[in-house]
């Protein structure tokens, strides 16, 4: 491993890929980490659930909650069973650069008194299970509104055991990016750029929903969207800060740069809402925030608040231009703009890393308090190659995937069903029965 791989790496790849282990239980890490793990579950469910509920169509609106909620259980499964092997492996394994080992088939190297650092080896897992619970249901607003129920299981099965697994493994869990020394401390390459890509692809295999472009699509329920936002926001600080593993200084800072990032993501989307259409949108403002925590989600264990706030002014005013150019310009249906808010995000965020980890940007850096590199330009290229890596995988075997899919079950209801609206087509069931 370089010199300085291990300072990129977040506090969690040391402990699970190294094998060190402390002695003791630490009181305070553990409780902080039982509280984290919470936080990021209640970010998909309720979170991420309402946020994309409000935005489809009154007819699709169950669909949505049911396709976050499926997906919370299956991916659960999936983690135990072998997701969380390919990942991180076996505790004081020597890891491979592109997979772990199957030492951990169904945990079955975890007991209930095995230690993972100073936190339980059963709370590390399930802290990770939480990130692979959120990052397929980000793809559902991808294909929004027009894939069928049993596709997107399938789908979204496949994808989290040869996408994010593998993906994770290559950051966090001892792999070729980790030891290049990537700086992705919470996962703007694992989770965003991932489940972004996955989602642009989706979008372009699938095509989009009939009418769109022509016929108008608004927003069925913005209260449910709002809510699912706040839920959102609290959420992403177990999502940042936790990935600190260790109630520490580290973790507050990770904090810290979050709250700020997402302000001020959310004031810049409103910013160039008002300036270019004459009002500002409560759906901006929301859509802003999300920009604002993906964007800082990578960089949040590298840089201090200053360096926040330049990084969430830069994502709501770049992403908003994203989602114009890719709906207008483009006329691509990413039905929920994950690509231009997540993908988008997740690589400026990345990127942005490695300029703002360096020391010789004075209060624009973390102080030192995690990577504290000197050379800008080339970190900057690891960065890149992190980024690059991460979206060409990511592409082929996410486009392959949808095509196996689609020979099995067929990705896509008829135009009569999606007409309809899948709630009662799927689910036999409406969000309203007023």
């Amino acid at each position: 491993m370089k010199p300085i791989a291990w300072l990129a790496l977040p506090a969690l790849t040391l402990l699970a890929s190294s094998g060190a282990s402390a002695s003791e239980l630490n009181a305070a890490d553990t409780a902080w980490m039982l509280t984290a793990t919470a936080l990021v579950l209640f970010m998909t469910i309720p979170g991420l659930s309402l946020f994309y509920a409000g935005l489809v169509r009154v007819k699709n609106v169950l669909s949505v909650l049911m396709q976050c909620f499926a997906l919370t259980c299956l991916m659960s499964l999936l983690w135990f069973a072998v997701g969380y092997t390919i990942a991180f492996g076996s505790d004081g394994v020597e890891q491979g650069a592109l997979l772990g080992d199957f030492g951990n088939l169904f945990l079955a190297g975890i007991t209930m008194d095995s230690l993972n650092g100073g936190i339980p080896a059963t709370l590390f897992a399930i802290f990770q299970m939480t990130f692979a619970i959120i990052t397929p249901a980000l793809i559902v607003g991808g294909f929004a509104e027009r894939m069928r129920f049993s596709a997107m299981l399938l789908f979204s099965a496949i994808w989290m055991l040869l996408v994010y697994a593998p993906v994770c493994h290559w950051v966090w869990g001892g792999g070729w990016l980790g030891d290049m020394g990537l700086q992705d401390f919470a996962g703007g390459t694992v989770v965003h750029v991932t489940a972004a890509v996955a989602a642009l692809v989706a979008a372009l295999v699938m095509g989009p929903r009939r009418g769109f472009g022509t016929v108008a699509m608004p927003p069925h329920n913005l209260t449910l969207t709002v809510a699912g936002a706040g839920m959102l926001w609290v959420g992403w600080f177990g999502f940042n800060a936790g990935s600190a593993v260790a109630a520490d200084n580290s973790a507050a800072m990770a904090m810290l740069v979050t709250h700020l990032s997402a302000a001020s993501g959310s004031l810049a989307w409103m910013a160039m809402e008002w300036i270019r259409h004459g009002k500002p949108s409560v759906l901006g403002i929301v859509t802003g925030m999300v920009a604002g925590l993906g964007t800082i989600t990578p960089a949040s264990g590298s840089v201090g608040p200053a360096a926040a706030v330049v990084i969430g002014l830069s994502a709501g005013v770049i992403c908003y231009l994203a989602t114009n150019w890719i709906k207008l310009k483009l006329k691509i249906d990413d039905s929920l703009d994950v690509f231009p808010v997540h993908g988008v995000g997740g690589i400026l965020g990345t990127l942005l890393a490695g300029v703002f980890c360096s020391t010789q940007l004075g209060i624009f850096s973390g102080n030192g308090f995690s990577a504290g590199i000197d050379s800008i330009g080339g970190q900057l290229a690891v960065q890149a190659t992190g980024v690059a890596s991460t979206f060409i995988y990511t592409a082929v075997v996410s486009y392959i995937i949808l095509k196996f899919v689609d020979v099995v079950v067929g990705l896509r209801v008829d135009a009569d069903q999606e007409t309809q609206g899948l709630d009662l087509v799927l689910h036999d069931e409406r969000g309203y029965d007023l």
